[in-house]
């Protein structure tokens, strides 16, 4: 008898611890919560023994209580670093992260990709190349990836080869903001102003000032596109109902103007809306037309009263300057409405 009650006590506490710690029972249960982001590139998103800007970027999503994992074959920076993976290879070209990314994207499945690459196609045979690699690299993830947030970034200064940098900074963020604007979910990073030289000891790499500058950046990226490390996911491409579509209209010395198109792709009216889209370092937005600006990583616009109702299918732009330091760059603008 006395077993026999010790069989049941010992049956029904299972019972109930199995019921009261699921996560213990199902650790995968618990790291699925998190959201996959990929750090991808070269030896800058390697970031040597100190962890590069994923250091203090996880720091800063961790802080807001976000719950992310770096995700990657790799892993490097100090053993206090609590997310040492990534996919970051030095010396490696364009072509290289190419020609195996797919194989990454099927073992890690990434929700959101954070990509720095070309610094070695600078110094190598054909830089004038680049852009067009960098083209169908992010074709191929977009093709298999589509519902991943795939931010790409402007790469950053080369103290030996600043002018083929520029060239190609300004050649791959038009095509990656046409991207966005036919639906991918590509997000265009202006990386560039956020490193000065002097931040680079050996005209290539950070020293850790320069990794923190990098952190804030991809931070304020993050930030500023919904579902990209939590939080409420953005609709399936093409399938909201509001959109925005931001563009330069115009540049100078010191500035710019921009024009953002919000429309309403959905069957019903829509009742105000609101824009966000985040602009380099350094840069604000110092005068708004069609709409109420508010903020600065992101900047907000709110429709004006005029333009807030759009029915079905109708358009309307609104219209800002901005000034600042830096190259003129618009990331792909995210909208919602009430």
């Amino acid at each position: 008898m006395k077993l026999a009650k010790t069989i049941a006590g010992l049956l029904a506490a299972g019972a109930v611890l199995g019921a009261v710690t699921p996560a213990a029972a199902n650790p995968a249960a618990a790291v699925a919560a998190a959201v996959p982001v990929m750090p991808l590139g070269d030896s800058i998103t390697q970031g040597g023994s100190i962890g590069g800007y994923r250091l203090d970027l996880g720091a800063k999503l961790r802080a807001d209580g976000r719950s992310i994992d770096f995700v990657g074959s790799l892993a490097d920076g100090p053993a206090s670093m609590p997310d040492r993976n990534h996919e970051g290879h030095p010396g490696w070209t364009i072509a290289q992260i190419d020609a195996n990314v797919s194989g990454w994207l099927n073992t890690y499945r990434p929700r959101t990709i954070l990509l720095h690459i070309g610094t070695n196609d600078m110094y190598g045979s054909d830089p004038a190349g680049a852009p067009r690699r960098l083209s169908a690299l992010v074709d191929r993830i977009t093709a298999q990836a589509p519902d991943t947030e795939l931010f790409v970034a402007t790469i950053i200064p080369i103290r030996f080869a600043d002018q083929t940098v520029r060239t190609f900074n300004a050649a791959i963020a038009p095509d990656m903001r046409a991207k966005a604007a036919a639906g991918k979910r590509v997000h265009l990073v202006d990386m560039y102003p956020s490193v000065a030289v002097a931040d680079l000891p050996d005209g290539i790499h950070p020293n850790a000032a320069g990794y923190s500058k990098m952190a804030t950046t991809w931070y304020n990226a993050l930030k500023a596109v919904p579902g990209s490390i939590g939080g409420d996911p953005q609709p399936p491409a093409g399938e909201g109902p509001c959109t925005a579509t931001p563009r330069v209209v115009g540049t100078w010395n010191g500035g710019f103007q921009g024009e953002v198109s919000v429309a309403n792709g959905g069957t019903a009216a829509l009742d105000g809306w609101t824009v966000r889209f985040t602009l380099p370092g350094g840069q604000s937005v110092t005068q708004v037309w069609g709409g109420t600006a508010s903020g600065t990583s992101p900047v907000t616009v709110k429709n004006a009263a005029y333009n807030g109702s759009l029915g079905a299918g109708a358009t309307t732009t609104f219209g800002f300057l901005v000034s600042g330091p830096g190259a003129a760059s618009l990331d792909a603008a995210t909208c919602t409405s009430p």
